[in-house]
């Protein structure tokens, strides 16, 4: 394995996959060396259950180019011990700790916990305005309650954000990029039937799009249906550089610039 990115592709970041998730058992260094050699110069990987933050520190420490985040996933907040704002801020004192999360809200699956999901919302959002790190948002089928809570908590401090995967309204994006957030572009705007949300991406400032694949899930083509893993982000910068009209090398500098930005503490390598 080699933990150099390949410099004849062009530079890009994978803001948000899951290499802990069973899908990578035993192959961790032969992903890393794959996304590597297609441009991922450095990846952040979501713990998802804090009861697994010790894994997932110990593969962000194990490898150079790989950063981490961690809280507890909407979907789970009813099944897990709630995160607490004193854990969440005690946890982003590691050096590659880089943001808050993933949290947020989703009615899709889990509806019925939806008043646990906005109490940890919550604290997570009061973790990453006391931390200065951003949050990372999953939002499903919650646009109005994910708005109102996010402007609501914003009228109390600043914070940063990040809308991750981002696939949903264009009223809930309008609203994330008018209070200063960021829209995530993973596998999902790279599917020929997303044509809509491609256009909301087009309508949203260059300066506020990130790239991820949320990997192992939502790969993009050509290998939708099939595992995700970190050097697919190459094939929907591709297609996030036809949306906005650019050449990949001129989207792959403006996207790393955006995660510099946001995920200020994820130094370059």
């Amino acid at each position: 394995m080699t933990d150099t990115p390949n410099t004849a592709a062009p530079t890009i970041v994978d803001s948000h996959c899951h290499l802990d998730f069973p899908d990578f058992n035993g192959e961790l260094p032969d992903i890393i060396a794959r996304a590597h050699a297609a441009g991922v110069a450095r990846m952040v990987t979501i713990c998802t259950k804090l009861k697994n933050e010790p894994a997932v520190r110990a593969i962000a420490e194990a490898n150079p180019s790989v950063f981490y985040a961690a809280g507890t996933h909407p979907m789970s907040v009813a099944t897990e011990p709630m995160a607490s704002v004193d854990q969440l801020v005690a946890l982003a004192q590691h050096p590659k700790f880089v943001g808050i999360g993933e949290s947020g809200l989703d009615y899709h699956y889990t509806a019925e916990s939806g008043a646990i999901q906005r109490d940890s919302l919550r604290i997570h959002i009061t973790a990453a305005r006391e931390t200065k790190l951003p949050l990372i948002i999953h939002a499903r089928d919650a646009d109005d309650d994910m708005a109102e809570i996010l402007a609501d908590e914003y009228r109390k401090g600043e914070y940063t954000c990040v809308m991750h995967c981002f696939s949903s309204s264009a009223e809930l994006g309008r609203a994330a990029l008018d209070l200063g957030f960021y829209l995530s572009m993973s596998g999902i705007a790279a599917f020929p039937k997303s044509g809509d949300l491609r256009d909301i991406f087009a309508t949203a400032p260059l300066d506020r799009i990130l790239l991820e694949t949320d990997s192992p899930y939502l790969a993009p083509p050509p290998h939708r249906g099939r595992r995700n893993e970190p050097a697919y982000t190459a094939h929907t910068a591709k297609v996030g550089a036809e949306v906005f009209g650019l050449s990949l090398p001129e989207f792959a500098t403006a996207t790393t610039a955006n995660f510099d930005r946001l995920f200020w503490k994820a130094k370059t390598i």
